[in-house]
């Protein structure tokens, strides 16, 4: 089962059970009459109640209630809580549903991206998004021999901004990056390196079940059309056209 953060998706360690089957003493699936369907711990560390608080970030009281939505996507169930009450309060709370959170491009600019951006000191964004322009400026002109790698030039801007590039492995996928938004857990996430969009080919074996086929392209021109789902886009060039709000 993943599930679904202010981030994006995640994978978890917790199992969605129907009413018709349970855990025996060694962790396997078996038929059983339990009456309800239900999300069973597995071998997570903490509830799910407790890694949805983590997540968002919520205030240490005892839950009454958590609402979510359930969708299933490539046979895995994705949970989003959607609204939350505690014991001790008298309303219950509305947790916000981004889409692509961690995009932002010349199509859309996620609110959470937005928000985390104008959270941070302005004079620290400008220099970094003016950083991003130079990147940029390199990059649009037709330069035959300028390298898919280079826009790693923009690690340091970018980790000034909450996002920042691992290592760079060139196999697989490119690096794994930590997204820092807000006052949120770190979120890690495969980041593919391409100088346009286009150059990115979805597949689901190449990231495995373990990322959830969950990733992030980093490029400077976006020009790819139909995005996957669980992919989401940072584009350099809409970074560089944001300094003018800076």
């Amino acid at each position: 089962m993943a599930l679904v953060t202010p981030y994006g998706a995640t994978k978890s360690d917790y199992f969605a059970l129907s009413k018709d089957h349970k855990f025996d003493a060694s962790q396997k699936v078996i038929g059983g009459r339990v009456g309800h369907d239900r999300v069973q711990q597995g071998r997570a560390s903490e509830s799910i109640g407790e890694s949805i608080r983590k997540w968002y970030n919520l205030a240490n009281s005892d839950f009454e209630r958590i609402d979510v939505e359930i969708e299933i996507v490539e046979d895995i169930f994705y949970l989003t809580p959607l609204r939350y009450k505690f014991a001790n309060s008298p309303k219950d709370y509305e947790l916000e549903k981004i889409e692509r959170p961690l995009t932002f491009s010349k199509e859309y600019q996620s609110p959470f991206w937005k928000r985390q951006i104008a959270k941070l000191e302005s004079t620290l964004v400008a220099w970094s998004l003016a950083e991003i322009c130079r990147i940029v400026k390199d990059h649009k002109p037709p330069v035959p021999h300028i390298q898919e790698t280079d826009i790693l030039r923009a690690a340091g801007p970018l980790k000034h901004l909450g996002m920042a590039l691992g290592a760079y492995v060139g196999k697989g996928y490119d690096c794994f990056t930590d997204f820092t938004f807000l006052d949120y857990p770190t979120y890690s996430v495969p980041v593919e390196i391409k100088k346009r969009s286009k150059g990115f080919t979805y597949q689901q074996k190449k990231y495995g079940k373990d990322e959830l086929s969950r990733a992030v392209i980093l490029c400077a021109i976006h020009d790819l059309k139909n995005v996957p789902r669980n992919i989401d886009v940072v584009e350099l060039d809409a970074l560089c056209d944001h300094l003018t709000y800076v």
